[in-house]
């Protein structure tokens, strides 16, 4: 592995084809391709298990709703930040290439180092587990279903959606599309079958809805936790600039678009599970869509199942396709072996960073444990949210002669900063517990990694032979930058 100034140059110095082309990613993603991305991205597992576990933490049904509704506020303010960074850096790697550029080659390695290595990998594995809890439901009615079955059925799909973005972009990207529909539809059904229940007046959890409300900072940040998880995707276009057409037009429309549908749908779906279902029965349940599916669609609730299983399977398809573009980012910039850095020659596809980035989640699914994920991935997640917002203000006060064909007011990153270091600081002020110090010491211990094996280059012969074994077995070339 080379150092990032060197390695750049090497990777940048050999990027022709068969017939002697320079090798880039296709602009292959236009605007209902970026919508979908997003959208597919967020409406997930989220929506179909998260419900409980803010009601559970936050105390009442008033409450949760506020927390839902904050957790869209923020996300889409957040999104226009990330709108001004991707039309100023337009580059893809979402918060690692800012961090980059802003904050220096340490603070980024760190970044990677815990994302490559945790935080999406736990949240591939999480969207996987949840996609195979509804999928093998039907087949034990009586009995919870076996740990090994649930967790086979979350590596067989992930193996698959890793084959299908390895094969082909435009396909997976016609994967996504066809997701984005399904679910959407499910949770319009929701909506429906709530509008229903209200009309009739059939709905009584409105009554003292924020009765019982817990107050305590801990359990507003682990619902805030829980709820940012629904939302967790409204940032995956970042990391694939450099395959969007025109994403200088594609990326601020397609976030405000996708993030504000996503909210608002969010919102109608929980007030219809707070019109079906009394507080008790929503919190008692492993998966609220099924229940509430179960009351209101009587013989036709396995719809609901269906429904969620294809949400999941969806929002872990848009994961895919971004995460292993980070990883190639990271790789293209000398923060990763340099094959990660490299797309197969006639499939055009990041295959090396997703089969990378698919044996990971496979390793992290072996001991994960789905609510521990969700907790640990958000801790984590915007931690370096708030990183890269730090960075946005940074280059306002301190170049603000770059061209930004979209802007923000300064005061929007200055109030979603605010808002990440109160995230971070929540669950440990109120309720330390010791794993957040274990995930802290985590992503502060890609510095020691940092030093030996990118700054004073450990091991490069052995790593060139590597690369060069996998470049011809794979067949991949060194990928140019899409500018």
């Amino acid at each position: 592995m080379e150092k990032v100034s060197d390695n750049r140059q090497s990777v940048t110095s050999v990027t022709m084809d068969s017939k002697g082309q320079k090798l880039n990613l296709k602009r292959e993603v236009g605007l209902v391709g970026a919508v979908s991305l997003i959208a597919g991205t967020m409406i997930g597992s989220g929506i179909f298990m998260s419900p409980q576990s803010v009601l559970f933490n936050i105390g009442s049904p008033g409450a949760s709703l506020v927390v839902w509704a904050c957790c869209g506020l923020l996300a889409i303010l957040a999104s226009l930040c990330y709108a001004e960074l991707g039309t100023v850096i337009q580059e893809s790697g979402g918060e690692y290439i800012y961090i980059l550029k802003t904050s220096g080659p340490v603070v980024a390695f760190m970044l990677i180092f815990s994302s490559v290595l945790f935080v999406r990998p736990a949240g591939v594995a999480g969207m996987a587990l949840s996609f195979s809890e509804y999928v093998v439901a039907p087949f034990y009615l009586d009995c919870k279903p076996p740990v090994q079955v649930v967790k086979c059925v979350a590596a067989t799909a992930i193996i698959v959606l890793a084959t299908v973005n390895c094969l082909n972009v435009r396909f997976s990207m016609s994967v996504q599309v066809f997701f984005m529909v399904a679910k959407v539809l499910a949770l319009v059904v929701i909506v429906i079958g709530g509008v229903v229940f209200l009309i009739t007046g059939q709905a009584n959890t409105f009554e003292d809805s924020f009765e019982n409300t817990n107050w305590g900072i801990s359990p507003i940040g682990i619902a805030f936790y829980q709820g940012l998880w629904s939302y967790d995707g409204w940032n995956n276009l970042n990391s694939v600039t450099e395959e969007l057409k025109r994403p200088e037009v594609t990326l601020p429309r397609a976030l405000l678009i996708a993030i504000s549908m996503v909210t608002v749908l969010y919102l109608l779906v929980n007030v219809s599970y707070f019109a079906v279902l009394t507080p008790r029965e929503l919190m008692t349940s492993s998966a609220v869509a099924v229940t509430w599916g179960n009351k209101v669609l009587g013989g036709w609730g396995w719809i609901m199942s269906v429904a969620a299983a294809l949400s999941a399977f969806g929002s872990l398809n848009g994961s895919f396709f971004s995460g292993g573009r980070v990883c190639f980012v990271a790789a293209r910039e000398g923060h990763m072996p340099d094959i990660l850095a490299m797309a197969h020659v006639h499939k055009l596809t990041p295959s090396p960073a997703l089969i990378f980035t698919t044996i990971i989640s496979l390793l992290v699914l072996i001991p994960g444990d789905f609510q521990s994920i969700v907790n640990f991935f958000s801790f984590t997640a915007w931690f370096f949210y708030g990183i890269t917002l730090s960075g946005l203000l940074y280059l306002k006060i301190k170049k603000p002669e770059l061209p930004r064909p979209y802007k923000v007011p300064i005061v929007i990153p200055i109030l979603v900063l605010i808002a990440a270091v109160g995230l971070v600081l929540a669950p440990i002020v109120d309720n330390p517990q010791i794993e957040y110090l274990y995930v802290t010491l985590f992503v502060f211990s890609g510095v020691l990694v940092y030093v030996p094996f990118i700054h004073y280059k450990l091991c490069p012969g052995l790593l060139r032979k590597v690369t060069i074994f996998l470049q011809l077995f794979l067949e991949v070339a060194p990928a140019e930058k899409n500018l």
